[in-house]
């Protein structure tokens, strides 16, 4: 594994993410505008022409760059397993030199002595995510995560016997009370089951499922009517009002104790920012997006 290879692809992809957003972000809200009109629509008007001038100047479409999250798919067949353990320090060398080359807004700051190192790294930052799966390949995914949409996060430990409607009544209300305070439209990532750590962790996980692309489980219906109805409350681009509230509301879940039953909820922004890079079983290293 080229790990000075890694690293570039690693710099690219964190610069990517934050000076263009995904396709089908851009194509959602595209397909918002044309549906609003009035105040919505400027506010929609502004994110498109933020989206041009970031790609264009090669400059962050929104000042908040985020905190660094990675979540890394290692594939149980990878022919380099024993050189997983080196991608921690690969990762942070990333941040470091984006943080000066994009650049990235220095955002870790110590929770008890407020100095920030400036350059996007601190104890646990970049937060990174393990997790095994099938196949040959390593899977990189970058969350840069801004501060507005993370403080609208919640944790809710519901009833069960409150079931799936109390799921329901839990997102939506979450979503009606932030306003415009995530700069909507928004994802919603929702984590279910599992315990309290696990159910934030997998609504953290779930937004980077691109938009459009629902759940491959049953579960898909309770994304569609969440999605449908979330747009339904009004609050709209910017939370000025109008029919775009949400662009996707996305759900992971997990099994549960009889006697518990979190509802994680995780907020993206518009933007929706990401990055993707795979390490191929050859070695070869690719940024997907």
């Amino acid at each position: 594994m080229d790990l000075d290879l890694l690293e570039e692809k690693l710099v690219s992809s964190i610069g990517k993410s934050v000076t263009s957003i995904s396709q089908p972000t851009l194509d959602a809200l595209k397909k918002a505008k044309e549906k609003e009109e009035g105040s919505a629509r400027v506010q929609l008007e502004a994110m498109l022409e933020a989206v041009e001038v970031g790609e264009r100047d090669k400059v962050p479409v929104c000042q908040d760059t985020g905190i660094p999250t990675f979540f890394i798919k290692i594939g149980k067949s990878f022919p380099q397993i024993d050189e997983i353990t080196e991608l921690e320090s690969v990762l942070e060398d990333a941040v470091e030199r984006a943080t000066e080359e994009v650049p990235l807004r220095p955002n870790t700051v110590h929770p008890i002595t407020e100095q920030n190192p400036g350059n996007n790294i601190g104890k646990h930052i970049p937060y990174i995510e393990w997790s095994f799966c099938e196949g040959d390949d390593v899977d990189i995914f970058y969350l840069p995560k801004g501060g507005g949409s993370e403080n609208m996060c919640q944790l809710n430990m519901m009833t069960p016997g409150k079931g799936l409607q109390g799921v329901k009544e839990i997102v939506l209300e979450r979503i009606a009370s932030m306003g415009g305070k995530p700069c909507p439209p928004a994802v919603i990532g929702v984590g279910l089951g599992g315990g309290s750590n696990i159910a934030m962790n997998l609504a953290k996980e779930a937004i980077l499922r691109p938009v459009g692309k629902t759940h491959e489980e049953e579960i898909s219906k309770l994304e569609t009517e969440l999605r449908e109805k979330a747009n339904e409350l009004g609050v709209g681009p910017m939370g000025v009002g109008g029919k775009t509230t949400v662009l996707d509301v996305h759900i992971k879940y997990a099994h549960r104790h009889p006697a518990s039953y979190p509802v994680g909820i995780v907020v993206q922004c518009w933007a929706n920012r990401r990055g993707h890079v795979t390490i191929n079983s050859n070695g070869s290293v690719e940024v997907v997006y």
